[in-house]
């Protein structure tokens, strides 16, 4: 049967979706991409990764009739494709993000299509800040740390009540969801859509919830998120790792290969459908430990440069609980030196990232995202 179904892949010619594509095609599903091959992400053109093998359209998730041409003899859909990180266009996110994952139900539901399982991409920003414990007033949900803490350069999360530094908790599927940025709001709307319409007419959706991941394939295009691609492109070009806030973050980072194998997982298990999963590695890494790792492994020395720049509303730290999926049986495989070596053996052919990597961070400046 599988050589008979055909899957949709929004994003399908980025980042993890190719990944997914490449996986789908090597298990016997036909496979169609639906990607628009924008800037940030892409220059318009169909990058030399994409799987031959794979049907490509570009067009737009925000226009109903791409998706109607794209959903044609569909019978699963990953919606992948989304506007990303922090930028100042806050519209684009509620266009792109939410419009997209209402147009795609819209659609089913109107043409009665009999699409079998629909998974969504969702992102470990919509916890916000995080979860914590404070040792004499118990759990707490942090709110973003002010601009005064952090001018100041003190950058753990306190307790509001009495000011003592919080200890860490990890996030669970069923956490209180306090998004800080654009992006991470138009994802807690874009799952509860997809969870309340596919329950109300039967489609079987199933959310993730990425944590930071990492590979090859990961756009060098813009630089606002991904502490790898950024302190790689660094190493590479001979220049000083700088790390912000002092690097000491706590960060869950998983590999895209693991994160394909979780996609695969929930769409073949019925004990997925209607629910949230968060997909990472389940492993805390500081910050400064990606950077130590990242120079071992390109040949260069260790020298970082902390400025004590920040970013606005980024958490301070991000602790990923990943049991509910372990339950269906995930199990990551790839540590953190095979995502850093992975990423570097691939941009290293891409000589040109260095010139785009100083384009974003100029402009990060000027628009106030990250401050000294």
């Amino acid at each position: 049967m599988k050589q008979k179904e055909l899957v949709l892949v929004t994003g399908g010619a980025g980042f993890i979706g190719s990944h997914l594509v490449d996986a789908l095609i090597d298990k016997g599903y036909r496979v169609r991409v639906l990607d628009n091959l924008a800037p940030p992400v892409h220059n318009g053109n169909l990058p030399d990764w994409c799987n031959k093998k794979a049907e490509c359209m570009k067009g737009d998730v925000r226009k109903k009739k791409d998706w109607q041409a794209a959903l044609t003899g569909v019978d699963y859909v990953f919606h992948l494709a989304a506007y990303m990180d922090y930028h100042v266009n806050f519209s684009k996110y509620i266009d792109t993000n939410i419009r997209s994952t209402a147009l795609l139900y819209e659609i089913i539901v109107e043409h009665k299509l009999p699409i079998k399982k629909i998974v969504v991409a969702s992102s470990q920003s919509v916890y916000g800040e995080g979860k914590y414990l404070c040792a004499k007033h118990g759990v707490l949900y942090a709110q973003p740390r002010p601009e005064s803490q952090l001018t100041k350069h003190q950058w753990e999360v306190r307790c509001p009540k009495d000011g003592t530094i919080a200890t860490l908790l990890p996030e669970v599927e069923t956490d209180e969801l306090h998004p800080q940025i654009p992006y991470a709001i138009s994802k807690v709307a874009s799952e509860k859509l997809c969870l309340n319409l596919g329950k109300t007419y039967r489609i079987p959706t199933v959310a993730l919830r990425y944590s930071i991941v990492q590979g090859s394939r990961q756009s060098f295009r813009h630089f606002y998120s991904g502490a790898l691609r950024d302190f790689a492109v660094r190493a590479l070009a001979g220049l000083p790792i700088v790390m912000q806030e002092d690097g000491r973050q706590i960060r869950d980072f998983v590999n895209v290969h693991d994160v394909v194998d979780a996609h695969l997982l929930v769409l073949r298990n019925k004990h997925a459908d209607y629910q949230v999963f968060n997909v990472g590695m389940g492993r805390n890494t500081r910050v400064v430990e990606l950077a130590k790792a990242v120079c071992r492994i390109a040949g260069t020395a260790f020298k970082p440069s902390r400025k004590g720049e920040y970013r606005i509303n980024s958490p301070r730290h991000s602790k990923m609980n990943i049991d509910r999926l372990k339950k269906l049986g995930f199990a990551p495989k790839h540590t953190l030196e095979d995502s850093v070596r992975e990423y570097i053996d691939w941009v290293r052919h891409y000589p040109e990232a260095i010139s785009y990597w100083k384009r974003t961070y100029g402009k990060m400046r000027r628009d106030n995202i990250l401050k000294p």
